[in-house]
């Protein structure tokens, strides 16, 4: 395969283990290599294997527990192998360099309809940045309501050890129960473009996180370079 279409490295490393598990090297109930290990043998860096694992844990194909490592559960009954952008964002821990700009700001009108308020009501704007090979590879911004935000780490520009939904499931007992997204291609806006040091289109995310009662708890939109990404869905065709 060509360089300028090869996948993600987190889509290669995610692959390989997967192919690793259906093959039976990796068995169900084995713990994987550690992030440490995964790191040496692909050669990328560690958010890169700690994004890969994430996905690989919301698609079933494993379980992470927290400060033993992650365990095989096998191959998903339901084949959900396409991934989840929206989740994927509320699942990614910080790092000291990801956090840009978190304030609190007037609620933009189009993610002021999504969360259900007034135009320019208040809300905590999160801004983060992902990197992927040395590359800003994504820009994601996270609108919360107040009420939400605040008595949390929401509103402080500290990262985010576990990421946002285990912060909010932690600190709040908020739990997540649905996603809705939309993908467009388009062009990035002013700080977008600053941030990624590139004026060229992106596939932008806009999504919206639910609980179980269908209140939306935060609104994110993402930013990703379209030179970089591309969409891969596998499903079985009945």
């Amino acid at each position: 395969m060509s360089k300028d279409f090869a996948p993600p490295k987190y889509a290669q490393v995610m692959s390989t283990i997967q192919e690793r598990i259906e093959a039976g090297q990796y068995a169900a109930g084995d713990m994987l290599p550690s992030e440490t290990q995964l790191v040496r043998e692909f050669g990328v860096g560690r958010t890169t294997v700690v994004r890969a694992l994430q996905t690989l844990a919301m698609q079933g194909w494993i379980e992470r527990e927290h400060g033993r490592g992650s365990f095989v559960k096998g191959r998903p009954e339901s084949a959900a192998d396409r991934i989840r952008p929206g989740l994927a964002v509320t699942e990614q821990a910080e790092s000291g360099d990801t956090v840009t700009d978190v304030a609190r700001v007037p609620a933009p009108r189009h993610i002021a309809r999504l969360l259900g308020v007034e135009d320019k009501t208040p809300v905590i704007s999160r801004r983060r940045v992902a990197k992927q090979g040395g590359r800003l590879s994504a820009v994601e911004t996270l609108w919360f309501p107040l009420e939400i935000a605040l008595g949390t780490d929401i509103d402080k520009p500290e990262p985010l050890p576990r990421g946002v939904r285990h912060h909010l499931q932690a600190v709040k007992h908020l739990r997540f129960d649905h996603v809705t997204e939309r993908l467009t291609a388009r062009n990035p806006t002013k700080e977008e473009a600053e941030l990624l040091a590139s004026p060229k289109p992106v596939l932008g995310v806009l999504a919206t996180v639910h609980d179980a009662a269908g209140t939306v708890l935060l609104v994110m939109s993402v930013a990703l370079p379209g030179d970089l990404h591309e969409l891969q869905d596998v499903y079985p065709v009945n």
